[in-house]
């Protein structure tokens, strides 16, 4: 029976990909095989050491101490992808939002006073503050073309809307998905020179923090709309302020609230409503459980952020599972501590990322202790499994 630990409520649709009759799922659980989690900070946590698998039921793993679990082998997976249609959808609201200054509209309507007759004429009289402007024939730029930028792109692109794209690391997956309409820019600050609106679709590492700074609002059109429900601290908020006080940005929106922005006339907040549906959360929790789950019984490594992508058929019912530090030598010294146990290799893949390396091999016969310990004692071997 393998333990499933949880720290967040989970979709229960994810969870019964966890057959009940040879997994335990619960919030409270000794000695877990697993931890599935949405955005409970780990970062204080002392993991058990019986965790061999951690999932997040969404993209982003910043509340995960990702490098502390390379370095004791356990994989982090998560569900790239899953919420893209969501975030999708909440882009293209707080486009129209900004355009049409629909929560300064609202605002304004819900704040009117007196008989129907004096609210009737104090709409008329004052309506013409809230003029917009529509979305066909504007130019939209999209940072990051992963699964949410992707749809993005695409989505504008269906509203009559121009799209410049910039992302350096585009995989071919991803550029297969989005429409040969969108334009390539070759850097920030050319995008942001030929845009209308801008989004932001990437992590939060030290390479996109404050990605819009002072120094690119400059380069940015008049009256742009800026866009996050990427990540907090992607915008350096202070300066987009600065830049909607003196005129240049015309609205900013994003998905996280702060005393600077909340109560700003030409800010929009929303709190943290990126991936708030239902069939967002549904479909983070099946695919982080049907990963972690293949991970357990198989070994096999799908969207984890920290190991290599891995996937070998069985051959045969018994499997070794060796994660170890990526140097020189070890594969040749795993292979040689089967050989020593009597066992016969049927089939094996290695690949590596980073400082990680992860070895699948099919052997014969059933594994003994005493081989998965020699493995274990291997200089550099992080961990071991037979399956």
């Amino acid at each position: 029976m393998q333990k499933i630990l949880t720290l967040n409520n989970i979709s229960p649709l994810g969870l019964d990909h966890f057959p009940r009759d040879s997994y335990e799922v619960a919030s409270e659980i000794q000695h877990p095989d697993a931890i599935l989690l949405r955005s409970f900070n780990m970062h204080d946590m002392v993991v058990p050491d019986s965790v061999k698998a951690i999932g997040r039921a969404g993209a982003g793993v910043n509340n995960i101490p990702v490098e502390h679990m390379s370095q004791a082998g356990i994989p982090v997976f998560n569900a790239p992808g899953a919420n893209a249609n969501a975030v999708k959808e909440l882009v293209i609201a707080g486009m129209l939002m900004a355009s049409r200054n629909l929560c300064q509209a609202w605002d304004f309507a819900r704040a009117l006073e007196g008989e129907d007759s004096a609210i009737h004429k104090a709409v008329e009289a004052g309506k013409k503050q809230f003029v917009g402007f529509e979305l066909p024939g504007k130019t939209l730029g999209v940072v990051g073309l992963g699964a949410i930028g992707v749809q993005v792109a695409n989505g504008a692109l269906a509203l009559g809307m121009n799209v410049i794209g910039f992302d350096p690391d585009i995989t071919v997956k991803r550029a297969w998905q989005m429409s040969s309409d969108v334009r390539q820019a070759a850097s920030v600050e050319e995008l942001l020179a030929h845009v209308d609106y801008v989004t932001f679709h990437v992590p939060l590492v030290d390479a996109t923090r404050n990605m819009i700074n002072a120094d690119r609002l400059k380069l940015i059109k008049d009256n742009a709309v800026i866009l996050n429900f990427s990540r907090n601290g992607v915008v350096d908020d202070a300066a987009v302020v600065a830049a909607i006080d003196a005129g240049k940005v015309y609205c900013y929106v994003c998905d996280f609230p702060s005393n600077l922005l909340k109560n700003h006339p030409r800010v929009v907040t929303l709190p943290h409503l990126g991936a708030s549906t239902q069939q967002a959360e549904d479909n983070c929790a099946i695919m982080v459980a049907e990963e972690v789950r293949d991970y357990l019984e198989n070994g096999n490594v799908r969207n984890s952020v920290n190991f290599p992508e891995m996937h070998m058929p069985r051959n045969g019912a018994n499997r070794i599972a060796v994660v170890n530090e990526n140097v020189p030598n070890m594969l040749g010294q795993i292979s040689t501590c089967i050989a020593e146990a009597g066992l016969n290799i049927l089939d094996m893949l290695n690949k590596s990322r980073n400082e990680l390396a992860y070895t699948l091999v099919d052997v014969d016969s059933d594994v003994q202790p005493a081989c998965l310990q020699q493995l274990a004692d291997i200089k550099g071997v992080l961990n071991v499994r037979a399956l």
